[in-house]
C-alpha cells in the first residue's frame, strides 16, 4: 500500500471522567471507520485531561477501562486507534501512548519528557525506549506532547546501511493555548529536518485549572507544508492521506539524509 489514511481528532475533554469522555468521543467519531480511515488519532490523556493525579486515575493495562474501550472501538471500527492514557505497571505510573489494531492486538510508549512545569515528572515515570509501528507500509514513530520540544529523541536514527527510520512521527497532546506559536513552529521543524510526515494532534476547550487549548492541530508533509490546518479552538475530525510515494519521491530528489550526522542515544543518558 502506497497511502494511509489518518483521522485528527481535535476535541474538547471531560476533567478526570473517563466514562463521559468515551461516550463523547463514539458520539464524535460516529460512523468513522475503515471504510473512511487507516488510523484514528486521539490528543493526550483523552480519557482524563492532563492529570497530575495519577494515583487515583491510573489502571493497570489489563484493568484500564479507556484501554479496553481503544481496543473495542478499533475493533469495531476496523481501524487503528491511538491516544494516551495514565497507567499504572509494576508500582510506578506513566503516561502511556496506546496502539490498539483492530486485530486486538497492543502497543505502547511510555512519554519520555515529562513536563516538569506541571509537576509530571514528579507524578509519572520517564519512558526508557521509543516506539516505532507499522502500518499498511508506513513505519510509524510514537511520541507524545513535551517531546515534541526534544529533537534528539525523535531524530531519524537509520541501522547502519539504511536510509530512514520511520515514515511518519506522531504526537497527541495538550499544548496550551498561550505556547501554540512552539508547538506549530516544532511540528514543521520536525517534519523538515526528519524528511517526513509529523500528525499533531492536540486538544481544545479549558481543563480543570482554567488552561485553556486552541488546538492547532495539524498533518504536515515532508516538506513542512500543512495539510490539515483548522482555525485555533474549533473542534474537528479531519482526516488526510500520506503518500508513501510521494515521500519516497522527495527523499530520492531531496537526499538531505546523506549529510545527517549518525548518532546513538546511550542507554541511561538523561534518566
Amino acid at each position: 500500500m502506497t497511502q494511509l489514511k489518518t483521522s485528527l481528532v481535535q476535541c474538547d475533554l471531560r476533567w478526570e471522567d473517563p466514562e463521559a469522555n468515551h461516550a463523547h468521543l463514539e458520539r464524535l467519531l460516529g460512523e468513522l471507520d475503515s471504510r473512511d480511515t487507516d488510523l484514528i488519532v486521539l490528543p493526550e490523556m483523552f480519557a482524563t485531561g492532563f492529570t497530575m493525579n495519577s494515583r487515583e486515575m491510573a489502571q493497570p493495562m489489563n484493568e484500564s477501562a479507556s484501554v479496553a474501550w481503544l481496543k473495542a472501538q478499533a475493533k469495531a471500527r476496523g481501524c487503528v486507534m491511538t491516544g494516551s492514557v495514565a497507567i499504572k505497571d509494576d508500582g510506578q505510573y506513566y503516561n502511556r501512548m496506546i496502539w490498539a489494531t483492530p486485530e486486538g492486538e497492543i502497543s505502547h510508549y511510555d512519554k519520555r519528557h515529562l513536563f516538569r512545569m506541571a509537576g509530571e515528572h514528579e507524578r509519572y515515570g520517564m519512558g526508557k525506549t521509543r516506539q516505532i509501528v507499522e502500518l499498511k507500509g508506513f513505519k510509524l514513530l510514537l511520541s507524545v506532547c513535551y517531546d515534541l520540544r526534544f529533537p534528539v529523541w525523535t531524530r531519524q536514527q537509520p541501522a547502519e546501511g539504511e536510509h530512514f527510520e520511520y515514515d511518519a512521527l506522531l504526537c497527541v497532546a495538550n499544548w496550551p493555548a498561550p505556547r501554540r506559536m512552539p508547538w506549530r513552529t516544532l511540528l514543521q521543524a520536525r517534519a523538515v529536518e526528519n524528511l517526513t510526515y509529523v500528525v499533531g494532534v492536540n486538544r481544545v476547550g479549558e481543563d480543570a485549572k482554567g488552561l485553556a487549548y486552541s488546538g492547532d492541530s495539524m498533518l504536515i508533509d515532508f516538506k513542512g507544508e500543512p495539510l490539515i490546518d483548522r482555525p485555533a479552538h474549533t473542534p474537528f475530525i479531519e482526516t488526510g492521506v500520506l503518500d508513501k510515494t510521494e515521500l519516497d519521491a522527495f527523499r530520492e530528489k531531496f537526499p538531505a539524509w546523506q549529510d545527517a550526522d549518525r548518532f546513538s542515544l546511550l542507554p541511561g543518558v538523561g534518566q
